[in-house]
């Protein structure tokens, strides 16, 4: 006979003996990478052998041979490639900006085209008229902005705890500026970096135009030069402002993803994706962006390989082609799955810089995010606890309705944007430990996922 209460009992032990288990395992994941991580070094490749690799170009395509490379070194079950055709946008020479006052005095600036641009065919020279956001733009009378130059310097918002906050209110100006500015007459937009810090890096980063208006050259300044040329135009509001680039996009370019995979032991048909982008823009060795996610996302593979932790469902590591200027590499593997007719159990994504983890950003139903954070306990010793609901990444959103659950590795974000696409972002900028650790903690959820499931 079996008494009132024993079969709880039962399971409240069963349930703390998988808990200590469970703990062990996560505990041998971060030993193994905090001993023996190949994260950092593997980026330090990356980083200084190819440096920036922008899609399309001969950098990206030797991008893919080093991540099909390094994954084959790893043993796994399959690594392969999958075709996906690219924008193709190339700089050009050096940017240069000038402005020069009524007397004559000139002032050198330092601008960086924003990706997808047009170049200035030579030297565009107008005067500049300051506004703080597309509001301010459109209210201004159509004398004032025909022929000028469009400066949008509003700054991201400070106050704000999480950066990428900041980060996504500023950047209207830099994604359709350009548009904005071509539509009142204007023949360029000039835009304020989108960064929290104060220094002379102009940032980058990807801009579209729109059927039907003019193509106008964009540009970024620098925090600082930013700051100057608005207390310049406060001095003198008629100087001209001289810009030359010579940008231009070429046909598009065959690219690939890159895969790897670990095949599940028991649910092999479920799928658990992890991954980065292998693109990064041009003017650094996209180090934090996103050369980290990558190198992370091949770690949790060789992670659970290392401590025998043998997935029960399929895990696989993506190294995203074209995140920057396009998605074209999360569409086309998100439309693969979905032709192949793959069960995608979850999808995690690494876009946040290498530093010390946090926790993960959890996009689901509210059933599967409360199951999710049953889990906390086992991260909190490793500071990656927090499991909120919130934006996953850009390469597996397209994977949404597909997958059950997409996650965001969350790290600190106070000092990404200081970097970010810009040439600061180079491998000197990591930190080996808090990148080891992000890929441990990756590979610890992945671990829970593959086991449990949803």
């Amino acid at each position: 006979m079996l008494l009132a209460g024993a079969g709880s009992a039962t399971a409240q032990s069963t349930a703390a003996s998988a808990t200590k288990t469970d703990s062990l395992n996560i505990r041998k994941i971060y030993d193994e990478a905090l001993l023996r991580g190949r994260s950092y070094e593997a980026l330090r490749d990356l980083c200084t052998r190819i440096g920036g690799r922008l899609s399309g170009s001969p950098q990206a395509e030797q991008a893919v041979q080093w991540g099909k490379m390094e994954m084959e070194k790893m043993g796994l079950d399959r690594v392969y490639l999958q075709e996906v055709m690219v924008p193709h946008w190339v700089r050009g020479a050096q940017e240069k900006a000038r402005a020069t006052g009524a007397k004559g005095r000139g002032i050198d600036f330092n601008v960086c085209a924003l990706g997808g641009s047009v170049g200035t065919k030579g030297k565009l020279k107008a005067q500049v008229v300051e506004v703080k956001s597309m509001a301010e733009l459109a209210a201004l009378p159509a004398e004032k902005v025909r022929g000028k130059f469009v400066f949008f310097n509003r700054p991201m918002n400070p106050t704000y705890m999480e950066t990428g906050h900041a980060y996504g209110e500023a950047g209207d100006q830099r994604r359709i500026g350009a548009v904005e500015a071509a539509k009142r007459g204007a023949i360029g937009a000039l835009v304020r970096s989108l960064t929290l810090a104060h220094d002379d890096f102009p940032h980058t980063g990807t801009m579209r135009y729109e059927d039907g208006v003019a193509q106008v050259p964009a540009a970024a300044l620098s925090t600082n030069g930013a700051d100057q040329l608005s207390q310049l135009l406060k001095a003198d509001p008629d100087l001209n402002f001289e810009l030359e680039m010579a940008c231009q996009t070429l046909p598009e370019a065959k690219s690939y993803n890159v895969i790897g995979e670990i095949k599940g032991s028991k649910y092999p048909d479920e799928i658990i994706t992890v991954g980065g982008h292998l693109d990064s823009w041009d003017l650094g060795q996209g180090a934090h962006d996103d050369g980290t996610g990558c190198v992370q996302s091949m770690e949790v593979l060789r992670l659970l390989k290392a401590t025998g932790l043998k997935p029960e469902r399929t895990v696989r590591a993506v190294l995203f082609m074209n995140e920057e200027n396009g998605v074209r590499g999360g569409n086309k593997y998100a439309e693969v799955a979905k032709a192949s007719q793959e069960k995608h159990l979850a999808a995690m994504e690494s876009d946040g810089g290498g530093f010390t983890p946090r926790g993960f950003n959890l996009e689901a139903d509210a059933a599967t995010v409360r199951k999710v954070q049953r889990w906390q306990p086992l991260l909190r010793p490793y500071g990656s606890a927090e499991f909120n609901p919130g934006h996953s990444g850009t390469d597996i959103g397209p994977l949404k309705g597909q997958a059950k659950l997409l996650i965001g590795f969350d790290c600190d974000s106070q000092r990404y944007f200081d970097i970010h696409h810009t040439a600061a972002d180079t491998f000197d900028k990591v930190n080996r430990r808090e990148l080891e650790l992000g890929g441990a903690s990756m590979a610890a959820l992945v671990y829970l996922l593959s086991k449990y499931g949803l």
